[in-house]
């Protein structure tokens, strides 16, 4: 039995896709935890067992880990709180679980920098390698799957993009580093699960076929989009000031503003591409992909855009 949390998030959903194909030709079966059933597709409602509840419940888990051979575990975003609570305090009652079910192994989506001076001062990444210690310490094989930034983040610079030709970040832009598409974390994480030969406990780095810098990204999407598009960096106050304008916790919003400061510093740099069994997503690629419609769609009726 494989547990899948977050099916419905952007690497949860393509994950689940993944096993839905698999997991039968190998004798496998598959159980998810949602909040909302309903966001399922369809065809995958009779193919997997549903235990309704969020994964951050105590109740919810004990009932979702009983007869778990291997967990897939991704902590949801929450800005409502501190990244202490929103990361190992969410994962807490899930890490008592693990052991009070026996659960053999569990993949769970965290960060590079681990071992490095910067991990300690990195915000949500010092909160997310807290987190992998105390999975860790339930006594589980465990795979921290080590992301840098995804590309899917530039998602949010679509509209952006589409009517000013600019996207925005903190980074130096001509600083490379790392970046990945959550569906070579997804694959990453299928291959884990389905092959749960290791053992111990160690970290994944997933981290796209090459390190790309912020001039870099605009290039490729001038190319893929065929319209001009700059990169402007944005000061650290300035990003500070906008998210605790959404209302978030002020503590999340230092943690993010270290996080970003960070990764600047070069605390995603250094890492080794592992060998995979194919040659992961390319800036370009994606962007033909998936950028691009995002970018060229029509802004829905009512938006001022």
């Amino acid at each position: 039995m494989i547990v899948i949390t977050a099916p419905t998030g952007n690497i949860g959903r393509r994950l689940l896709s993944l096993l839905v194909e698999a997991a039968p030709a190998r004798g496998e079966e598959l159980r998810v935890v949602v909040r909302d059933p309903a966001r399922l597709p369809e065809a995958v409602l009779s193919r997997v067992e549903v235990v309704t509840g969020s994964h951050g419940d105590a109740e919810t888990v004990d009932r979702a880990f009983t007869g778990a051979d291997a967990v897939f575990w991704l902590v949801p975003p929450d800005g409502s709180t501190t990244p202490d609570q929103a990361y190992r305090g969410f994962t807490r009652p899930a890490a008592r679980a693990f052991a009070a079910h026996g659960v053999g192994h569990v993949v769970g989506v965290s960060a590079l920098g681990r071992g490095t001076p910067l991990a300690a001062r990195a915000g949500l990444v010092t909160a997310s390698l807290a987190m992998d210690d105390l999975i860790a310490d339930s006594g589980v094989a465990y795979r921290a799957l080590a992301n840098p930034s995804f590309f899917e983040n530039l998602l949010e610079d679509a509209d952006s993009i589409r009517e000013h030709g600019v996207f925005t970040d903190t980074a130096a832009a001509d600083r490379p580093a790392p970046l990945v598409a959550v569906a070579d974390i997804a694959a990453t994480a299928a291959e884990l699960l389905l092959d749960r030969s290791w053992t111990g406990v160690d970290s994944v780095p997933v981290l796209g076929p090459q390190d790309l810098s912020p001039d870099d990204l605009a290039r490729i999407m001038t190319e893929e989009l065929g319209r001009p598009v700059r990169y402007q960096r944005q000061p650290y106050e300035e990003l500070r000031s906008a998210l605790l304008g959404y209302g978030l916790d002020e503590a999340f919003v230092e943690g993010m503003v270290e996080m970003k400061r960070a990764k600047d510093q070069g605390l995603d740099s250094g890492g080794t591409r592992a060998p995979q069994a194919g040659p992961g997503t390319g800036f370009a690629q994606w962007c033909a992909q998936t950028l691009k419609p995002a970018v060229l769609a029509a802004p829905a009726a009512g938006d001022p855009h």
